[in-house]
């Protein structure tokens, strides 16, 4: 049981992404005082929703200057706080070139950077991290022979290879629990969101979302969509799993973050019900010999669509769902909110 004391800071770890800009806001909604890390607290473009949150918040929030690969970099934001929540975590759109200097360095670094400070800061009793479902299983095809994935389960499919995001998110998880038990100070505990979607509080952030997303409005899937299931959830309800697993005293462990489970075409067709027929939203699936054959123009490679597309998905998140208390929305609601704000950022014609 570890109780950690309302008034004292919290740091939260790349402040301005996607996740973590709503941690932040909830937190300071609940009344908290938070420390939010950015690589450049001075940069000119891309912080306006924090400055935004901390001119409504007088005197709550802070940014503090860190990177995940530098060691040290940490240790002052850290001192004083009790809880940490670490989000921060490359994310990339496009071309990988060198998986392990693009993804697993950083991921594993800055995990090891931010722990490091933890370690050195008396005052942390808690760390939540940011991990993904993607620790828990590489390809769909892992479901062979199993019922569902639980938090019981580990990616041990992923290599820098194969699916190296996934990779990534399996080591620095991994490296973040060996640190964790070589002590017995401050607790972990670790969130694993599916796809998320839903509003963004920037349109500077980079996210997962955003590379589904542009299929529904880049012409990629006019033809037909892939037979691709995902578990899908909302970045609000993400945020406040993160905030409830870290002021909750009896979390403890892995928590899948998923509120169901959908395909590409059942997205399709939600947002055809909100948006109307568009010839960029899929009305059927595609083959799976054709969505092979042209796998790699499309950004795929063929092995991952032959371990992922028209393999069925189960992702059992009843454990966030009870200890957490988390109430997932629909993701009809999600998807549809997220392609709204595509539409008012001028990503997509109205």
């Amino acid at each position: 049981m570890t109780m950690i004391d309302p008034g004292a800071a919290v740091l939260v770890t790349g402040g301005s992404g996607y996740i973590a800009s709503w941690i932040v806001r909830y937190l300071l909604e609940d009344g908290h005082t938070v420390r939010a890390t950015v690589r450049d607290p001075e940069k000119p473009n891309g912080l306006e929703h924090l400055h935004a949150l901390a001119a409504r918040h007088p005197g709550k929030l802070s940014l503090h200057r860190a990177d995940l690969l530098e060691p040290g970099s940490f240790t002052s934001a850290v001192q004083g706080c009790q809880l940490v929540i670490h989000t921060a975590s490359p994310f990339l759109l496009g071309a990988i070139r060198d998986p392990e200097q693009q993804l697993v360095r950083p991921a594993l670094e800055g995990t090891r950077n931010v722990l490091s400070a933890v370690d050195e800061a008396p005052s942390v009793a808690r760390v939540v991290l940011t991990s993904s479902v993607a620790a828990i299983f590489g390809d769909n095809a892992d479901m062979l022979g199993k019922d569902c994935f639980t938090e019981a389960d580990w990616n041990t499919t992923s290599t820098l290879d194969h699916q190296p995001y996934a990779y990534s998110k399996t080591v620095a998880e991994r490296a973040a629990w060996q640190i964790q038990h070589a002590q017995k100070r401050w607790d972990l505990v670790t969130i694993h969101p599916s796809l998320v979607l839903g509003p963004s509080l920037t349109t500077a952030s980079a996210s997962g979302s955003m590379d589904t997303m542009r299929h529904f409005i880049d012409m990629s899937m006019a033809l037909g969509a892939p037979a691709l299931q995902m578990g899908c959830v909302d970045v609000r309800d993400v945020a406040r799993a993160h905030i409830t697993a870290g002021y909750t005293p009896g979390a403890q462990g892995r928590y899948v973050v998923n509120s169901e489970v959908v395909s590409m075409l059942e997205l399709s067709r939600m947002l055809q019900q909100h948006f109307g027929s568009r010839l960029s939203f899929p009305t059927r699936e595609l083959p799976k010999f054709l969505v092979k054959l042209v796998a790699p123009a499309a950004g795929l490679t063929r092995p991952f669509v032959e371990r992922n597309v028209g393999w069925p998905l189960c992702l059992d998140s009843s454990r966030s769902r009870a200890e957490l208390a988390i109430n997932f929305r629909d993701v009809d609601i999600s998807v549809v909110e997220h392609f709204q704000q595509m539409i008012d950022d001028g990503m997509v014609r109205r």
